[in-house]
């Protein structure tokens, strides 16, 4: 017990530059949005009233943030499914011991060093109607490539930005695959070899089971991200095309250059603090509903 108590100041002094790196950047931000949420402010940001709690009822209950929220949810719909199926499929393939397989690995992977904004202007150049090479080479089977362009139609924007979405992240994804492949027990695979079981068992019945942990986390990182969307959607598509907004997630409403809301910190904060309640809903509800069916390799 003396020897316990005598490490507790080094691990203070150890602690102490984490502890106050999340004071200031986390916890002081998330509780100044909170305060502000209940304010009223004019244009400026400079004159606000104390308004109450009920700011965030209103927010919540007004139909711009419901708008934007369920752009959010479909943009998670279309993108973590999309991306984990990729993922695990590109990872699968590359977690064989072939000449040359550590160029694919390189290639699976390179997303992951792409920014927001680099890999937002990639698919501006490639879907752009005029000079787009992807209008170039498929406007002749989907002719909304050239008119009016998959970014400016309202039924296609949303899906556009997804694609450009999972792309991104795809490198992410294939990582911590990969990195949960190489965790199985190899000797796994070999008694099931032995007991007669196929490829597609041996992928059913030993590597899923073995990469639930990290596929939870996959699930978890990508629907946050898709929640907090924002570059992909400034730099494609501004929250348009309008008035429809088909791409109005919340952050865009929080933050965007066409935001109704930009200069009111108020509405901001309280609608943050809403964004951040709803993506820490959804994280524990994943983690709560899938904790059960994660199984560790021993």
């Amino acid at each position: 017990m003396k020897r316990r108590l005598r490490d507790v100041p080094g691990a203070v002094a150890m602690l102490l530059p984490s502890m106050l790196l999340l004071a200031v950047w986390t916890v002081y931000p998330l509780v100044k949005a909170f305060i502000n949420g209940t304010k009223s402010c004019d244009s400026t940001g400079t004159r606000c009233t104390d308004v109450g709690w009920q700011q965030y009822s209103n927010v919540w209950s007004s139909r711009e943030f419901q708008d934007a929220l369920a752009v959010s949810l479909k943009l998670a719909l279309m993108t973590v499914p999309t991306g984990l199926i990729l993922g695990v499929g590109l990872a699968v393939l590359a977690d064989k011991h072939l000449r040359g397989i550590g160029f694919f690995r390189t290639v699976f992977s390179s997303t992951v060093a792409t920014s927001v904004a680099v890999a937002s202007l990639v698919w501006v150049v490639l879907l752009q109607p005029e000079i787009g090479v992807l209008s170039d080479l498929f406007s002749g089977w989907i002719p909304s490539l050239k008119n009016p362009g998959l970014l400016r139609d309202p039924g296609t924007a949303l899906p556009a930005v997804a694609l450009s979405s999972v792309w991104a992240n795809l490198g992410f994804t294939f990582i911590v695959v990969t990195a949960g492949l190489q965790s199985i027990p190899r000797d796994l695979y070999e008694s099931a070899y032995v007991d007669g079981a196929s490829s597609w068992r041996r992928f059913t019945n030993v590597t899923l089971p073995m990469l639930t942990p990290s596929l939870l986390f996959i699930v978890v990182v990508l629907t946050t991200r898709a929640l907090q969307a924002y570059g992909e959607i400034a730099l494609l598509t501004q929250g348009g095309p309008n008035p429809e907004k088909s791409t109005t997630t919340i952050p865009y409403l929080i933050y965007g250059e066409n935001s109704l809301i930009r200069n009111n910190l108020g509405l901001k904060s309280a609608a943050a603090v809403l964004l951040f309640l709803v993506s820490l809903v959804f994280a524990v509800v994943q983690y709560r509903g899938f904790e059960k069916r994660v199984q560790y390799a021993r």
